[in-house]
């Protein structure tokens, strides 16, 4: 059977080969090849049902479309070369296998409208299993944070010793940053999750067909509004690379707090050996490779929101060949993303914290200092003039090699006389810990709540996207059925 492009009608030769290398998607687009098959199953159904097409061609085209997609899902779908795309590539397999009525199948469709429909089926899929790489990790976080609730260490600000917090609370602060990205990306989904199906070309089609049947054949929420802004859409690829790019900002701090703290300066954490690596010359290294690898693949994720804005900034109405460029940076980008969370929740369900090293280093840096002022201000003390008192005192004790809590009651008195024997109980870092109890601060029994509160989210969304994935499951054995 002659193999070409399914546009070849209108023009006299074929396309030279380097125009074929250089316009050909198939290295990228063969992993819709599955949701390619299903949106097919899904189309020619509704046509059989709409009168669209005569019954028996509508079963002999979905029984050969079956067939394709166990070949699919064993590997042994052969795509080739000289086809433009994996579309090309199923439909003429179609049409070796039921001859002519194999072309039936493109009535009232498009390639503009069937890849913009593999391409959210696609990224649904891939959303949801970000989600719940997401849900593990912070799982993870949550349960090591209720361990450590009470293990005490240096806040930074500015990289500069701050105030006094618990271990778990820090852990908490990534939890929620994570949480934060799980919530964009179940909203991401529910944008995906719309049907262009249909649109056909651009303007729709002349046929009688039912894309609300369509759309409830694949599990998407509903179809889409214009056929015109169905066909050119990219706000949902965006919207799935800008969340991919948070999610990994976020990895890449986590990460890189995790390469400082096992380093002897900070000396906070012991890798696991099965998430390090050594050196090639140095025999005494033990490096955090797959850390610094999380956190270097950020760039991944850049590149590809980048690339999308450059691609989709002022192209006109409707689909234009450029979209094509959306897929393989996209792609990329989420299964670096799913990769990552896997090897950072790996890191620290098996990584040591050092807790002695960081109440040690919880004494340098006056990190009470701010608790003493507010003593003074409970005293009735202005807080600027309490700032200036602490700070005088702070300069001090720099001089003299010592810390606010080695001083006697009566040197501290020497700045504020408002200060009394109570002020010593205070200063203390634990202490200093425990008394932040505002809703969301470091204290213990603030660390429970929080973890509670983020667990409880965790679950919710968890159940949510546990759904979306039995809907779209469910679907699939329909169209199977």
């Amino acid at each position: 059977m002659d193999r070409k492009a399914l546009w070849s009608g209108r023009f006299e030769k074929g396309m030279d080969k380097s125009v074929l290398a250089f316009s050909s998607s198939l290295e990228d687009d063969s992993a819709l090849a599955f949701y390619d098959v299903m949106g097919s199953l899904a189309h020619v159904r509704m046509l059989g049902e709409t009168g669209v097409l005569p019954s028996d061609d509508a079963q002999l085209i979905s029984g050969a479309l079956k067939t394709i997609l166990r070949d699919v899902e064993d590997g042994r779908l052969e795509l080739d070369d000289s086809l433009e795309d994996v579309h090309t590539n199923i439909e003429q397999r179609l049409t070796e296998i039921v001859g002519p009525s194999g072309g039936m199948l493109h009535t009232a469709r498009s390639r503009n409208d069937q890849i913009a429909t593999d391409f959210r089926m696609y990224l649904r899929d891939e959303v949801l299993e970000i989600v719940r790489g997401l849900s593990l990790l912070q799982r993870t976080l949550i349960k090591r944070a209720e361990e450590e609730a009470h293990s005490v260490m240096p806040g930074y600000t500015h990289l500069q010793h701050a105030q006094p917090v618990s271990l778990g609370f820090h852990l908490m602060a990534h939890a929620f940053r994570l949480d934060r990205d799980a919530e964009r990306l179940m909203e991401a989904f529910r944008r995906i999750n719309v049907c262009p199906l249909g649109s056909a070309a651009m303007a729709g089609t002349t046929y009688p067909i039912d894309r609300r049947r369509s759309a409830e054949l694949l599990a998407f929420s509903a179809p889409s509004d214009n056929a015109m802004d169905s066909v050119s859409d990219r706000d949902f690829v965006l919207d799935a690379a800008y969340c991919a790019m948070t999610v990994a900002l976020h990895l890449s701090s986590l990460c890189e707090e995790l390469v400082m703290w096992s380093s002897p300066e900070f000396g906070f954490v012991e890798m696991d050996d099965s998430y390090s690596t050594g050196s090639s010359i140095m025999p005494q290294k033990k490096n955090p490779d797959i850390a610094e690898l999380v956190r270097g693949r950020v760039g991944r994720a850049a590149g590809a929101l980048s690339s999308l804005l450059i691609t989709l900034k002022g192209l006109p109405m409707a689909y234009n060949r450029d979209l094509q460029e959306d897929k393989a940076t996209t792609m990329r980008s989420l299964d670096s993303v799913r990769s990552s969370l896997a090897m950072t929740e790996g890191m620290l369900s098996t990584l040591s914290f050092d807790t002695a090293r960081m109440r040690e280093m919880s004494d340098n840096g006056f990190i009470n200092a701010t608790d003493l002022a507010d003593y003074l201000v409970g005293k009735g003390m202005p807080f600027r003039q309490a700032h200036e008192a602490v700070a005088a005192a702070v300069r001090e004790c720099i001089a003299a090699g010592l810390r606010l809590e080695d001083l006697s009651l009566q040197q501290l008195r020497s700045y504020s006389e408002m200060i009394d024997e109570d002020a010593l109980d205070i200063i203390g870092v634990e202490e200093c810990m425990r008394r932040r109890s505002s809703y969301g601060g470091t204290a213990p029994q603030c660390v429970a709540v929080q973890a509670t509160e983020c667990l409880d989210r965790v679950m919710r969304r968890e159940s949510a996207a546990d759904e979306a994935m039995r809907r779209i499951d469910a679907a699939w054995e329909h169209l199977l059925g």
